[in-house]
């Protein structure tokens, strides 16, 4: 059997990708798997690990706003990637197409829809973005990691409530392991930040200017963004009285083997809104205070902030809203509140979809093997 699965080339479409992956391989080692998308050193580093193999297309976006970018897009860098899916559905024959959505997915998904290959897509994000709604219409079957507001955007007899697969390695965290990597001390409740894989500005200088206050009472793992931790480096060292340094640990990014301990260190989680760490704060039943990034597309992360949050699992404050006096005062309420952390770990588990990647791996396998 040959699974071709596309997505936009983020670390959102990403991880899911590999979480089915890792659940086809257990019981079908003769499956071949490619990757057709757009250029990301993240997702060729990542599914590589995987043999997958990768095959790169042109791809661009269509902008709702006023630029000369979106004529580049639509007259040379689509239709380009459009060829280039065709040419690759058409010769590697695959006997399935799996979408993860993202601007980098529909040419792929349109090109299989032409050759009548069967075609699957997961939709992560609690409101559907443009590619998905498109690629909706052409899938035989839509997986839903919300399942709340999504379901109006597609058929109803297409759909499946599955949640969002995550990499089974994050619940495998060890706390001794963490107080190795990170120096942790133990002395102080440990506070997860994380603004995604690439970081986030306004995070990391509210952060900043909540020192050295925040310290004081807790123990800090930051991941920065790679290309913020020399800059976070040096303006920590200037604003963190020298005792207090040791509580406050900058790293640029958290692979998923530092990732996985962080976790299982953490007291309380800060964190952006994308659908893959939500479902992950979930998984591991931790308590969160998210900050949705402010424009992202169809407002997704806003909206799964909220989806999530609805009912007490996390706390949303908006990026507007960020103030450092305003989030620290919100971190010590919850410390002065256990009850209230203690009922956010419940609900997690409530909410929590461990299953969704195997669930999705036997029904593509079923699928195939009718």
């Amino acid at each position: 059997m040959k699974i071709v699965f596309t997505g936009g080339g983020t670390a959102g479409h990403i991880y899911p990708i590999i979480a089915i992956i890792k659940e086809i391989k257990k019981n079908n080692p003769n499956v071949s798997f490619y990757y057709i998308g757009p250029k990301d050193d993240f997702a060729l580093t990542a599914l590589q690990e995987e043999n997958v193999i990768i095959k790169i297309i042109s791809a661009g976006k269509i902008r709702r706003y006023l630029s000369f970018q979106n004529i580049i897009d639509i007259l040379y860098r689509i239709p380009k990637g459009f060829f280039q899916s065709f040419y690759y559905i058409y010769t590697i024959n695959p006997d399935l197409i799996f979408s993860k959505g993202g601007y980098g997915s529909i040419t792929p998904v349109i090109a299989s829809w032409i050759l009548q290959t069967p075609i699957f897509l997961h939709e992560s994000d609690s409101i559907p973005g443009l590619a998905n709604r498109v690629n909706g219409k052409l899938a035989l079957v839509i997986f839903l990691a919300f399942g709340i507001k999504q379901i109006s955007f597609f058929s109803p007899n297409k759909l499946m409530v599955v949640g969002n697969p995550i990499r089974s390695e994050i619940l495998q965290g060890n706390l001794d392991e963490a107080k190795r990597i990170f120096s942790l001390s133990g002395e102080k409740p440990v506070i997860l930040i994380l603004g995604g894989s690439q970081g986030a500005q306004i995070i990391n200088e509210t952060i900043l200017l909540m020192m050295p206050d925040f310290l004081e009472k807790f123990e800090v793992i930051h991941q920065t963004g790679e290309k913020n931790i020399k800059e976070i480096e040096k303006e920590s060292k200037t604003v963190i009285p020298e005792n207090l340094q040791k509580y406050y640990h900058a790293l640029g990014f958290l692979d998923k083997n530092k990732l996985k301990h962080a976790y299982k260190a953490s007291d309380l989680i800060i964190a952006r809104a994308g659908a893959g760490t939500i479902f992950e704060i979930a998984e591991i039943e931790k308590p969160s205070i998210l900050i949705p990034l402010k424009g992202s597309a169809q407002n997704h992360q806003v909206k799964n902030a909220y989806a999530f949050a609805q009912d007490g699992k996390s706390i949303v404050i908006e990026q507007e809203n960020l103030k450092a006096h305003f989030l620290l005062e919100k971190i010590k309420y919850l410390f002065s509140q256990r009850s209230i952390m203690e009922e956010m770990k419940k609900k997690c588990r409530n909410f929590a979809k461990p299953n969704a990647a195997k669930i999705i791996a036997e029904y593509i396998i079923s699928y195939l093997e009718q």
